[in-house]
């Protein structure tokens, strides 16, 4: 195991595990902060590109943004940024259902990863950003700095350490994936590469999960000519809701007098959804106020009823909040329309593999008799399995293990302070780790939306520059 030698400087050094668009993110805009001595930034990220992450690496042409292309933007001070880099490059000539009637723009996902990817490559080109192109395998505390090793080899010494991970995949049900595991189309990660090629044109598939992911794959499938009958299942039945047809304004004001309950809140939202229907505003316009305000409306709400909004009713907040594209919504109205997809509000109650044919056992909800039905490949869609993100690499368990690093209450993530230092198992915050990204939303609320992922990004980057100066400033000993 060697030292990178690149590393071995006098100016302080900051790691950055992770390099899609929080870890990105961070780093463009530390190096365009005032730090008095510029750091050096390093960011771990085994993909060619930094930038792109798990969301934007998708080369599937059915995959598209589920923000218009003007709110999207690496610079939460110039959300119009990334429609302009569109239009200055004409990237959408390729793609003619990337506009909509209206002039919105929802282009292929993968080009927002190219995007961002070409804010970074002047920084990268000059040296003030360097990419590590390898995984971390072990992050360790010693003699007051973090000792980052890679499967490379490497081993980099750093002064500050930004967690700008992934998503943890989604878990299928143990029971489920060991009765089905055996089978060549059971699917039980969806972001794998080509995962869906092994179904098959006519096949009859359960999807497991209704939310972005599901319709992803729907999408994904029928851009690729599967015409069999698809089944979705989901607890509560709930589908991702659609755009408004026109923008819609802000209605309602959730901060005079915050909610101190989930229930409260779910009745202030409900209470002021009618309000705004009487003004011929739509729903849309309400749930982007409470997502506006969604930070202190967060903070607001004592532990137990944060946990008690995340058991309940996040379900429902989700499918409001996280919007389809429009031209993965019209997929999904016409599949249903032609009868060949169909939305179920229960769970697997059980499955087994019957030769070539999976048969389960499907429990509907509110309803005594089960359904039996036979399928051709089950996919699972259930979303990223948050509560067991330590387990999901071997560092991050290790760094909880040592002492460095614990869970979220709400079970969101990973636990953090208001300045998103990371949260140890005495309780104690560690100033020099922090967290960046969807890991810290049980701290921050709202932390899954690109804007509000960019946003976060820029706040944690301005955190490290005011410590790198703190750092500088102190007085030398004698």
């Amino acid at each position: 195991m060697q030292f990178n030698p690149l590393l071995k400087s006098q100016r302080p050094v900051v790691a950055i595990i992770g390099g899609g668009v929080s870890g990105a993110g961070v780093a463009y805009h530390l190096a365009k902060a005032n730090c008095r001595e510029r750091p050096v930034i390093v960011v771990f990220e085994p993909r060619a590109e930094l930038g792109r992450g798990l969301a934007y690496d998708t080369t599937d042409p059915a995959h598209r943004i589920n923000v218009p292309a003007a709110k999207m933007s690496l610079q939460p001070a110039d959300i119009g940024e990334f429609q302009a880099w569109i239009e200055a490059r004409d990237a959408v000539a390729d793609d003619p259902e990337a506009k909509q009637p209206d002039g919105m723009l929802f282009p292929r996902r993968r080009l927002f990863g190219e995007y961002v990817a070409s804010m970074l490559k002047p920084l990268l080109d000059d040296g003030t950003v360097r990419h590590c192109r390898a995984a971390v395998t072990a992050v360790e505390r010693r003699g007051g700095r973090w000792s980052i090793q890679d499967d490379k080899g490497g081993v980099t010494e750093a002064d500050i350490v930004a967690i700008a991970t992934s998503h943890p995949p989604p878990a299928a049900p143990g029971r489920l994936a060991a009765r089905l595991g055996a089978h060549p189309r059971f699917i039980a990660d969806t972001t794998r590469p080509g995962a869906l090629e092994v179904i098959r044109p006519h096949d009859r598939v359960l999807v497991i999960g209704n939310g972005l992911t599901a319709a992803d794959v729907i999408a994904s499938l029928t851009q690729r000519g599967h015409a069999g009958p698809i089944t979705a299942i989901s607890r509560r039945g709930l589908r991702s809701r659609g755009h408004a047809p026109v923008p819609q304004q802000l209605f309602g004001d959730f901060l005079s007098h915050a909610a101190h309950s989930a229930v409260s809140l779910l009745a202030a939202i409900r209470s002021a959804i009618d309000a705004a229907k009487g003004e011929g505003i739509s729903w849309h316009g309400v749930i982007d106020q409470v997502r506006a305000q969604g930070h202190d409306l967060w903070q607001a709400l004592p532990i137990a009823e944060r946990r008690r909004l995340v058991r309940h009713l996040r379900p429902y907040w989700d499918v409001h909040r996280f919007r389809i594209a429009p031209q993965v919504e019209a997929v999904l109205d016409a599949a249903i329309a032609a009868g060949r997809l169909e939305i179920l509000a229960g769970s697997v109650a059980d499955a087994r593999i019957e030769g070539e044919l999976i048969r389960c056992t499907l429990q509907p909800r509110h309803q005594p008799q089960p359904l039996e039905r036979s399928y051709d490949a089950v996919v699972v869609t259930t979303g990223p399995a948050h509560g067991d993100i330590l387990e999901t690499q071997p560092w991050l368990s290790a760094l909880a293990a040592n002492g460095h690093l614990s869970l979220d209450p709400t079970g969101l993530g990973l636990a953090c302070t208001e300045r998103s230092e990371a949260i140890g198992s005495t309780g104690a915050a560690d100033p020099s780790l922090l967290i960046s990204g969807p890991l810290a939303r049980g701290t921050f609320g709202e932390l899954m939306g690109l804007p509000q992922v960019t946003e976060h990004a820029f706040f944690v980057a301005s955190k490290i520059a005011g410590k790198l100066k703190a750092t500088a400033t102190k007085p030398q000993p004698a």
